[in-house]
């Protein structure tokens, strides 16, 4: 049992990255944005590729870390420069990347099995077994890209993208121009998320082109359930809640399945989840204006 609960926890912390990666684009931009489906396995298989070429662990994550700058980078241009609507603008680029990663792998499936990966590293250097160093590994991921994001959000740079995504007109006003914060604010995004891609292929020991399916949900599931249960008092509070939101997350899949549901229903199971989660609010709202009136 206590060897499941830590498993859980890991893998939480490492799609933590993931959920902080679509915060930036859902809250901090206010843009919904599906290029997260073709960048996350886009990270697993340049890692992959990498890896298995023979190259070093941290060749093979910095190489997925700027091709997922490149594909939230096309998915900005075609938003800004373009004129397309960010929704579909993430679709074309999540389309056109599932090519993309079959190029970069050479087939569907790439495995990982008898390659050094990171989390073999850390076994080898710690002798923890596979469950523990997935939990060092993941709050070692989690603790850097948070410490990064804080750092960078609070600079002029991260504020005007963070005032981009609040009010357009106003930081437009301000001379600032709206177009690279959109930009930028994607390439953050989708670099996260390839990061994540990089990691989770190393931990399952394989890149596969179809492990994107149902990432937006999952991301959107650890945001709304982390805003929901631990608040949204700051910047720095929303990172917390978000990273806690996806070992949520994780830790109700968990509860789940092992109560027996298929786990053929669980994108079903998910998908209702967030929509429940979404209308929270509403709920809320509704429940307040009640008590008020009687």
């Amino acid at each position: 049992m206590l060897n499941l609960a830590v498993s859980t926890v890991a893998q939480g912390l490492l799609w933590a990255i993931l959920a902080l990666g679509v915060y930036v684009t859902f809250r901090v931009l206010d843009l919904a944005d599906l290029t997260c489906e073709g960048s996350f396995p886009l990270g697993a298989a340049t890692a992959a590729a990498f890896l298995a070429g023979g190259h070093s662990i941290a060749t093979a994550v910095l190489a997925a870390a700027v091709a997922g700058m490149l594909a939230g980078a096309v998915t900005g241009l075609l938003t800004t420069k373009m004129k397309i609507p960010a929704l579909l603008a993430g679709i074309l680029t999540m389309i056109a990347l599932y090519s993309v990663n079959l190029r970069i792998m050479g087939k569907a499936n790439l495995s990982l099995l008898g390659v050094p990966t990171v989390f073999v590293k850390i076994q080898g250097l710690t002798g923890l077994n596979h469950t523990y160093t997935t939990l060092v590994a993941g709050l070692a991921a989690v603790l850097a890209v948070g410490f990064l994001m804080y750092w960078f959000f609070g600079t002029e740079i991260g504020a005007a993208i963070r005032a981009t995504g609040f009010n357009q007109q106003m930081i437009r006003a301000q001379g600032v121009n709206t177009d690279m914060t959109v930009i930028l604010g994607l390439v953050i995004s989708n670099c996260l998320i390839a990061l994540s891609g990089a990691m989770i292929a190393q931990n399952n020991g394989f890149a596969d082109v179809g492990m994107g399916v149902g990432t937006i949900v999952i991301g959107l599931a650890s945001v709304i359930i982390g805003e929901v249960l631990f608040g949204t008092r700051s910047f720095s509070n929303c990172m917390v809640s978000v990273v806690l939101g996806s070992v949520a997350y994780r830790i109700v899949i968990a509860v789940v399945l092992q109560l027996g549901m298929p786990p053929n229903d669980l994108k079903l199971f998910t998908s209702i989840l967030v929509a429940l989660a979404l209308a929270m609010p509403m709920i809320q709202a509704k429940f307040k204006g009640r008590k008020v009136s009687r």
